[in-house]
Formats: C-alpha cells, sequence, structure tokens
C-alpha cells in the first residue's frame, strides 16, 4: 500500500473512533421494504424511535429496532455511562442493497421464471444534538 493510500486509511481509521453506529448485513428482505421503515425513524430521538419501531405493523422493524438497540449500546460503551432521556438522535441512517439470490421457479410448458431473492445492508449511525453543531 503507498503512503498516500495509507495516510487516508488511518485517517479514516481516526475519525470512525468519534462515530458511533451499527450495522446489519445481509437481512432478507428488499431495500425497498427496509427503506420504509428507516425513512419513519431518521433523525428521530432514539427513545421515540423505538417506540415508533416497536408499535410498527412492518417486519423490516423487527431488525431496525435491534440494530438501534445495538448503536446506543455502543454509544454508552465507549462514553462509559447510560444514555440519558432526549440525548441521543439518529444521526445518519441509510440502507444499501446486499447480495441477491437467482433462483428459477417452474412455469408452464417447459420455461422457468427467475425469482430474485433481495438481501440489504443497514447502517445506523447515532449521536447527540451537542456533538454534531
Amino acid at each position: 500500500m503507498g503512503a498516500r493510500k495509507r495516510l487516508a486509511a488511518e485517517k479514516r481509521k481516526e475519525a470512525r473512533k468519534t462515530q458511533y453506529f451499527a450495522s446489519a448485513r445481509n437481512i432478507p428482505s428488499s431495500p425497498r421494504k427496509m427503506r420504509y421503515v428507516v425513512d419513519l425513524v431518521r433523525g428521530m430521538e432514539v427513545n421515540r424511535a423505538l417506540g415508533t419501531l416497536r408499535f410498527s405493523k412492518k417486519a423490516a422493524s423487527v431488525d431496525v429496532e435491534r440494530l438501534l438497540r445495538s448503536a446506543i449500546a455502543n454509544w454508552e460503551q465507549k462514553n462509559d455511562r447510560k444514555a440519558e432521556d432526549g440525548e441521543l438522535y439518529i444521526t445518519k441512517i441509510f440502507v444499501d442493497e446486499g447480495v441477491t439470490l437467482k433462483r428459477m421457479r417452474p412455469a408452464p410448458q417447459g420455461r422457468g421464471y427467475r425469482i430474485r431473492k433481495r438481501s440489504n445492508h443497514v447502517t445506523l449511525f447515532v449521536g447527540t444534538k451537542m456533538n454534531e453543531e
């Protein structure tokens, strides 16, 4: 690895130490369905977001709730204290497309229809309002 790339990698690594995040990979639902749930909680305070996810009827909300709890635990571990009410917010959350499994379904007259089983990756960042300003 060249010196310039190494310096850039070290700089990214240092910047990540001050960010608090959690990521879930290869969640077996389509990214489009997951984005509906993610858009519900983007920018919310974490306790309010947990309540929204808890009572959402979407199946993807279970995975996002688990991810949010993990991000809160990561923040608490790095700061050596418990998060207070109204302190933590979801600063950034996004969904990326994961691996697509391609399957064939039998169709009439010897043909086969293609089935695409999609998956997604979700990354969630939490932070305080004072930290962002």
